[in-house]
């Protein structure tokens, strides 16, 4: 072995490495393992790091796993910023005639909304100018899907969520759940979300800036929906007047979801169509017995 940590012994040791991870099987997890590992010797190969930037790297995961908490998703993020997760959200085939593009959930999104009656106010404190939102859940040919639910979740005027802002906003702030009525419609009533930059203090931020990538999002609303028989969609509508709507950081402004934050009442009022794809699995007769 060399001084710079790698040598004649890499191709060896990447050989029988994938040897005994073929011999393992393991699926799926193994044929990715080693689709990995064949990328990461390549990369070691290539650049030929010294022991110093291998424990730097251990020493940037080991930061990211301490900045992830409950409130905190340093790792989603990082997926996010490297275009991982859109890759995956959108590299699962072209979105099929109808239906709403989807876009990562982010790493800001909980599963704990609370359930509200039509009409309420997602806004439990904090100014911002006021946005009322209506909304449909249809399938992909316009069909209404009445009793769907809905997720929603968004920044503040300030472009802050609540979990990364727990001491100057409420609990559950700007999220909540409905049902549709009959006519597969929901309303509710809110603030307009601003534009933000995310998060420059953990070390995906700070990995972000070292590589010179934009962390700008344009200002936006997240919306999940789900009905018997489809399949869960999880978007988001982008305001189309803020000025970062052509660099958004993690890749999901798509031109189905830049939508128009129009002067209404006062404030402001946005109209949504959340058209969900069918579910083939769903609509499996059950195998009969005998």
């Amino acid at each position: 072995m060399d001084g710079n940590g790698s040598g004649p012994m890499l191709p060896a040791v990447a050989a029988e490495l994938q040897r005994r991870l073929a011999a393992g099987g393991s699926g799926r997890l193994g044929e990715a393992v080693r689709l990995i590992m064949d990328r990461v010797f390549d990369v070691v190969a290539r650049l030929r790091p010294p022991a110093e930037e291998l424990d730097a790297l251990l020493q940037f995961l080991t930061d990211v796993g301490y900045a992830t908490d409950a409130r905190r998703q340093e790792w989603v993020l990082l997926a996010d910023v490297l275009g991982v997760t859109d890759g995956i959200v959108s590299g699962a085939g072209p979105t099929p005639p109808g239906v709403t593009p989807s876009t990562l959930p982010g790493p800001f999104y909980r599963p704990d909304a609370p359930q509200l009656p039509l009409g309420a106010d997602l806004c439990r404190g904090g100014p911002g100018a006021r946005l009322t939102v209506t909304g449909r859940v249809t399938a992909a040919d316009g069909t209404p899907l009445p009793g769907a639910a809905v997720e929603v979740w968004h920044a503040n005027a300030e472009g802050r969520y609540e979990n990364q802002d727990p001491d100057n906003q409420p609990e559950h702030n700007l999220r909540g759940r409905f049902t549709a009525d009959a006519a597969g419609r929901f309303h509710f009533r809110t603030i307009r979300p601003g534009g933000y930059s995310l998060p420059a203090d953990g070390p995906v931020g700070q990995l972000a800036q070292r590589l010179g990538l934009r962390l700008d999002r344009p200002a936006h609303i997240h919306f999940a929906a789900a009905a018997p028989g489809y399949r869960r969609l999880v978007t988001a509508f982008f305001d189309g007047s803020d000025p970062a709507i052509g660099r958004d950081a993690l890749f999901a402004v798509k031109p189905g979801l830049i939508a128009e934050f129009r002067p209404a009442g006062g404030g402001f009022a946005l109209d949504v169509a959340l058209a969900l794809e069918a579910d083939p699995a769903a609509h499996q007769e059950p195998a009969k017995e005998g």
